[in-house]
């Protein structure tokens, strides 16, 4: 909850099957840990989730060059997804860009409320060593747009694992300066969060994780919901 005090949920492999069977349109997979302890994400269970989806599937963790995003996507992920290392190496955004194009590089921004001010917040796995980046999280999504991401995930923290809610307010401020794909993150407790979000912020995607590892939502019955409050979803 809020990024602190994460559980032990499932068996990656299980669980992807498993919302691949319910009908999610892709996964993510996030090593948090990963770039906190100084290394990148293990590519041995990329390759067997790749072996188990039919879906894209996008992974982040500590990925910090060229060669690193490469193997990540050669085991079988569409898209690499970068956070902690884009704060640490901003040019390694233009440099996956450059490579792999645009479609494939997802720029992740870990957001929190300071002062009245959006600011992004670094090392977040990590509950000891997580701490303000330094820069405004509206300032720092033109910065990554201009430099060839093509998407951008907002994790709004003080929302995360509360399901209470989206952060409506951030995620419309970010829609103003966003030209990219943006994904809402943290707060999904219900269909009408998710439709919430659709509506008001104009997001393009919307993650949830907790309200599905625990049963409380399934995205079979999120679809049908969605479709009764008029939200168009893929068939």
């Amino acid at each position: 909850m809020r990024f602190r005090n994460h559980r032990i949920v499932g068996d990656i492999l299980e669980l992807a099957a498993r919302y691949r069977d319910e009908g999610a349109d892709e996964l993510v997979f996030y090593d948090i840990s990963a770039s906190p302890e100084g290394r990148s994400v293990d590519r041995a269970w990329i390759w067997r989730v790749a072996r188990t989806l039919d879906i894209p599937f996008c992974v982040a963790g500590g990925i910090r060059s060229v060669s690193e995003a490469d193997e990540v996507l050669a085991a079988g992920a569409e898209k690499i997804s970068i956070n902690s290392p884009a704060l640490e190496d901003p040019d390694l955004i233009n440099a996956l860009s450059e490579r792999f194009g645009a479609q494939c590089v997802v720029v992740g921004i870990d957001s929190e409320t300071v002062g009245g001010e959006y600011r992004v917040q670094q090392y977040t796995g990590d509950s000891l060593r997580i701490r303000d980046s330094g820069r405004n999280t509206l300032d720092w999504a033109d910065e990554v747009q201009r430099r060839g991401a093509g998407e951008i995930v907002l994790n709004c923290m003080a929302s995360d694992g509360v399901r209470q809610g989206y952060d409506i307010a951030q995620l419309s401020a970010l829609r103003k300066r966003c030209h990219v794909p943006l994904v809402a993150s943290g707060g999904a407790g219900s269909a009408a969060h998710i439709a919430e979000v659709f509506r008001t912020a104009n997001v393009d995607a919307a993650l949830a994780a907790s309200v599905f590892h625990s049963g409380e939502l399934t995205i079979a019955n999120l679809r049908r919901e969605l479709r009764l409050l008029g939200i168009e979803v893929r068939p």
